[in-house]
This record gives structure tokens, sequence and C-alpha cells, in this order.
């Protein structure tokens, strides 16, 4: 899909072995991956618009040291309202503290394909009409 090349993933991940086979599936079908093990140093980038490209969509795990994902989809909605966000956790009652959020939902074990898909999907929303999803918040 060449239109994968002009999407950048920042994937924010403590688990640095989920991390990284994450970063390779999503490498191998063409999207741009910043890899981050911390949600409070992203989030600080964030603020400094300190990536080497331009975010074109974030997924973020739930549980974290120092802050969870909800807390940091909260702070980046502060900073980046309309941005794409997939969450994966392997805690179904997670899926609650994402009320309003605006934010993909996915539970682990999340496999390949599935991975690809809700990537896809929210690139696909990102890239051809941002007007509906800002509309969706």
């Amino acid at each position: 899909m060449p239109e994968n090349r002009q999407v950048t993933v920042l994937l924010i991940d403590d688990n640095a072995i989920q991390a990284a086979t994450r970063q390779t599936i999503l490498k191998r079908a063409g999207y741009f991956v910043i890899p981050a093990l911390n949600p409070m140093r992203a989030l600080e980038q964030f603020r400094e618009n300190d990536f080497p490209a331009e975010i074109s969509l974030v997924i973020t795990d739930h549980v974290m040291p120092g802050m969870n994902g909800s807390q940091f989809v909260r702070e980046l909605r502060l900073l980046k309202p309309n941005i794409p966000v997939l969450v994966i956790s392997g805690m179904e009652e997670a899926e609650e503290e994402y009320h309003d959020l605006n934010v993909l939902f996915r539970l682990k074990p999340l496999l390949p394909d599935n991975l690809l898909a809700s990537v896809h999907r929210l690139a696909s929303q990102k890239l051809l009409d941002p007007i509906t999803a800002a509309k969706s918040l």
C-alpha cells in the first residue's frame, strides 16, 4: 500500500520485546515507526516537536510505569486533539477509561493482521478525511 509511506506511527510500549515485535510488523507493511518506551518522554517530544517526522497516529499500551495509557491520551489530546490513537491492552476493563477520548481500543493478544487492519483503518481515516476524524471527537 503506497500510502503507508506517508504514515508515521509513534509506538509507545514499555515492554521492549512487544514494542520491537510490533515495530517489525508495521515496518514490513511500509509504515515509518518511531518507538518510545516512556509515555512521559513521548509527551515531552510532542511539546517540543522533537520527532524526525510528523506523527500520523499513535499506538500505546495501557499499563506503563509512571503514566498509564489513558492518562497519556488525555495529555496528548490537549496537544494533538485529532491525532488517531490505537490503545492495546490486556485488560478488558481498561476500555472504560478511554470513554470520550476518541481511541480505537484493542485487546491483547493482537495478531499481526488485526494490528495492521487497525492501523490501516486509523491511517485511512487520518489521510483521507481529517474533517470526519475531527468531528468524531
